[in-house]
Parts: C-alpha cells; sequence; structure tokens
C-alpha cells in the first residue's frame, strides 16, 4: 500500500479492557486521530473547515482486528487516501511498533456536508493537490 502519512501513538491503560487488550471502539479513535492529524498536515484545521460550513463526516467503515494492542504498547498509524466521485476512501492500518505486526486494518468512507447538504469539498481537493504537487 502507498501510504501517504503516518504518525506514532502510544496505548493508554484506560483504553483496555478486562482482558488487557485495547477495546475495539479505541481503534476508530486511533483512526480518526490520524485523519485529523492528516488534514493538518494538508494545511487543513477540521474545527475551521466546521466554522467555515464544512463537515467530513464517516459514511461507511470496514473494519478488521488482527491482533491486539496492549497497554504501554506503541504503535503506528498509517494511511492512503483514494477519492471516489463525492467520497473519500481512507485505507488506515494501524500496526504495532515493536515487531511490525498488523493490528488494524479499517476503510473508511468520509464524504462531506457543505453547509448541510453532501456535496465536494473544495478545501479537501485543494489540500490533496496541493500534497500530490509537493510529492512529483
Amino acid at each position: 500500500m502507498d501510504y501517504i502519512f503516518e504518525t506514532r501513538m502510544m496505548v493508554r491503560d484506560y483504553e483496555c479492557d478486562i482482558e488487557g487488550i485495547v477495546n475495539n471502539a479505541n481503534y476508530l479513535h486511533y483512526a480518526e486521530h490520524t485523519r485529523h492529524l492528516f488534514l493538518r498536515r494538508c494545511g487543513l484545521s477540521f474545527a475551521d473547515m466546521h466554522r467555515r460550513g464544512t463537515d467530513a463526516v464517516v459514511a461507511r467503515m470496514n473494519l478488521q482486528y488482527k491482533i491486539p494492542l496492549r497497554s504501554d504498547d506503541e504503535f503506528i498509524s498509517r494511511l492512503a487516501l483514494k477519492k471516489e466521485g463525492l467520497r473519500y476512501v481512507f485505507y488506515q492500518d494501524i500496526f504495532r511498533a515493536s515487531d511490525g505486526k498488523l493490528c488494524f486494518r479499517g476503510v473508511i468512507d468520509v464524504v462531506c456536508l457543505v453547509n448541510g447538504k453532501l456535496a465536494v469539498s473544495r478545501d479537501i481537493d485543494r489540500a490533496l493537490m496541493d500534497m500530490e504537487n509537493k510529492k512529483e
């Protein structure tokens, strides 16, 4: 996979369940935080976009849990992105840093509501185009 962004994080104790592994819902938090950091890297603020009337919202998720993370594990959250019509399809993988094993894989479809209506986000499209131009 051609990842375009990655960030490192660490599991916190309170994210684990009685079994001592990360509760499955927390992987969604990790993935969402990664998308927000990616937008910031692109020069976009999720909060500023909202104030200007654009909300990027999750429309669909396909999630696979591979091996569990545990308290104090450091992990690497990576993403790739493809645009399909109005959808931004994020391919997000989380790897345990100590051994590089895949822990979580998600395909997350995000759409934009501009002033409450499903529409293209020119801000996101422009930022992605700028990012592509910088890679070349």
